[in-house]
């Protein structure tokens, strides 16, 4: 069975959301305002001849014609090659300068770097993974970006200790978490051949335990970004249908720049709360992109 089957009864339209499925992705930068501005970043792409168009809903955010990486620009760290929903957690978690964040599942780094600029580098931003092998690929994108407010450490998110940092909570959090990758199918059409729904089943385990860390490690008053890139709900409302029961936090309203769907409050044969409904799904037709979940959650009363 396609994975895709599944989640017909939830989309406005079935057959646009499979035939946008089968369409490559478009190639995506997102500028670097660490080391330039978009207007800078624009006039090196001109000089260079390159085409591109930026999104109609963010400035810093360009559609390329080919592969960006041999361009000065790229090269020098003025842009970030970076799926296009994948900016939208970073701008949802909405970091401030001189604030403590968590990026629980940092690498290769796409969201840890954008959390980085949008703080101004300034502040303390923790990227962790516990993959050790990815982790050379979040240093590399972070000194390739001029990002200096970033600490990496590898460690089980969901055991994650804040004494070697010497402060009690981050005022943010944000878990991109592993997931069974069907919103990626567009890139990696391997997401759809490898999907297994025992596979969707061990994952949400993970997620619940990442995402129950994440809002424990968060001040009260704080925020936690959780995101995915499936369409699963075993991975997205029931995750957090099961934070919510478990810790002290409730989903919030949150804005984002792009057509969504919101989350689903029954599956099969499962329920879930109504504040779910404040969640974002992406779908891939909506936008020409790849496909999506996001939630803000407020941490405390």
């Amino acid at each position: 069975m396609n994975p895709l089957d599944r989640y017909e009864a939830l989309v406005d339209d079935p057959e646009a959301f499979r035939a946008a499925c089968e369409r490559p992705l478009p190639q995506v930068v997102r500028v670097n305002r660490i080391k330039a501005d978009v207007e800078r970043a624009r006039r090196a792409l001109d000089e260079e001849g390159v085409d591109y168009e930026p999104v109609d809903w963010h400035p810093g955010v360009f559609r390329m014609a080919d592969k960006p990486g041999t361009t000065w620009p790229y090269v020098h760290g003025w842009l970030h090659g970076q799926e296009e929903v994948s900016v939208l957690p970073s701008l949802a978690l909405d970091p401030q300068p001189g604030e403590r964040v968590w990026d629980a599942c940092a690498a290769p780094g796409s969201k840890t770097t954008h959390l980085a600029a949008l703080m101004a580098d300034e502040g303390t931003l923790v990227g962790n993974d516990n993959n050790l092998g990815r982790l050379s690929a979040l240093r590399h994108n972070a000194e390739r970006l001029g990002v200096t407010n970033l600490a990496v450490t590898n460690t089980d998110a969901r055991n994650y200790s804040l004494k070697p940092f010497g402060f009690d909570a981050f005022d943010r959090a944000l878990v991109d978490a592993p997931c069974s990758c069907e919103g990626t199918c567009r890139k990696n059409p391997d997401a759809l051949d490898d999907w297994s729904i025992d596979h969707v089943r061990s994952v949400s385990g993970i997620q619940k335990g990442i995402l129950r860390r994440a809002v424990q490690a968060t001040r009260e008053g704080g925020t936690v970004v959780y995101a995915t890139c499936t369409f699963a709900p075993e991975e997205n409302e029931a995750v957090l249908a099961h934070v919510l029961d478990a810790e002290d936090c409730r989903v919030v309203p949150c804005e984002v720049p792009v057509d969504t769907a919101p989350g689903v409050t029954e599956w099969e044969d499962d329920t879930y709360p109504e504040e779910v409904r404040h969640a974002h799904r992406v779908y891939p037709h909506l936008n020409d992109t790849g496909g999506f979940f996001l939630a803000r959650l407020e941490v405390g009363a």
